[in-house]
């Protein structure tokens, strides 16, 4: 039995994918450790390529582009550690990393999702990520916190309470996970992290950061920054959230802002920079809202494998 197991998620990134697994094996290398790669919307088994980076690998091939939720989920039903811990693929892990996080939820039996501090991979010094600020039920935001400082240091050997986990790096318990259920398929990409941790939450669990441990992260590399696919996806889910997680008047509260106040906002940012397919995402974001009943599996964006 292992102890802990590393899903991550591979989308058409090998060579990325494998300097995760570099990374992994330079330090868990004979510990109890298993690493379950999701190879997401590929057509050819790729098991061969990454199989001589880690000893302990679990390969498994999804013809179907999953999205991250979907790619997760499959991952986290065939892990057989005692801990998860979730990694985006464009991480890379220090020293002591997973002995840290497990040693937290022994120290705490309220926690039920865990991040590490993360820090930009090309810039080592800068925070990325030191917690999340509860997310403002009426506009649908919330807050980075320690974004793009330069004083990591403020945040070591701390571990507190904070509003939402971050989906680059992640750890659970699989009793846990058991109890919570898996992450929401319906949102594909973005704000299922955050949907997750109310499912923890409404099981009475905890969500924490920890920066006595911490993990690099090759921002932007999947999606890319204002890509069509992340701002379509931002717009939906932001608004498909506030309708999965909180009541009838908070949610049409929230729609009026959203609809007459940020979208529009956004709409008009974009066609003053001559961006028009992005202007056309943000509708289409809000629209499905409008179009399709929040537990619908229809995606309303036209994916490629």
């Amino acid at each position: 039995m292992f102890n802990t197991s590393i899903i991550t998620v591979n989308f058409r990134q090998e060579a990325v994918t494998i300097e995760l697994l570099k990374s992994i094996s330079q330090y868990c290398s004979g510990k109890n450790v298993e690493v379950i790669i999701v190879d997401n919307g590929t057509e050819q088994n790729q098991e061969h390529i990454f199989k001589p980076h880690f000893e302990n690998i679990k390969y498994i091939q999804s013809i179907e582009n999953l999205g991250f939720a979907g790619g997760n989920n499959l991952g986290i039903k065939q892990a057989h550690g005692d801990y998860l811990f979730l990694l985006n693929n464009d991480t890379e892990l220090p020293a002591d990393c997973i002995e840290t996080l497990c040693a937290e939820f022994e120290q705490n039996e309220n926690i039920g999702l865990l991040s590490p501090l993360l820090l930009y991979f090309d810039r080592k010094d800068t925070v990325q990520y030191a917690g999340f600020t509860p997310v403002n039920h009426l506009t649908g935001r919330n807050s980075t916190i320690g974004e793009l400082d330069q004083n990591k240091g403020q945040y070591a050997n701390k571990s507190y309470q904070t509003g939402y986990c971050h989906g680059a790096a992640v750890m659970c318990r699989k009793e846990d996970v058991l109890m919570a259920g898996l992450m929401d398929e319906n949102y594909f990409l973005y704000y299922e992290e955050l949907d997750w941790c109310e499912k923890f939450k409404r099981i009475g669990k905890q969500v924490w950061f920890t920066g006595k441990t911490h993990v690099y992260h090759k921002e932007s590399i999947s999606v890319g920054i204002d890509s069509p696919l992340k701002i379509y996806f931002h717009t939906r889910n932001r608004m498909l959230f506030m309708r999965k997680n909180t009541g009838l008047i908070n949610t049409i509260l929230f729609s009026i802002y959203y609809t007459l106040i940020s979208c529009p906002k956004a709409v008009l940012k974009f066609i003053f920079k001559r961006q028009l397919s992005l202007a056309k995402q943000v509708i289409r974001g809000l629209l499905w809202n409008y179009t399709h009943d929040k537990n619908s599996k229809n995606l309303g964006f036209k994916l490629k494998r």
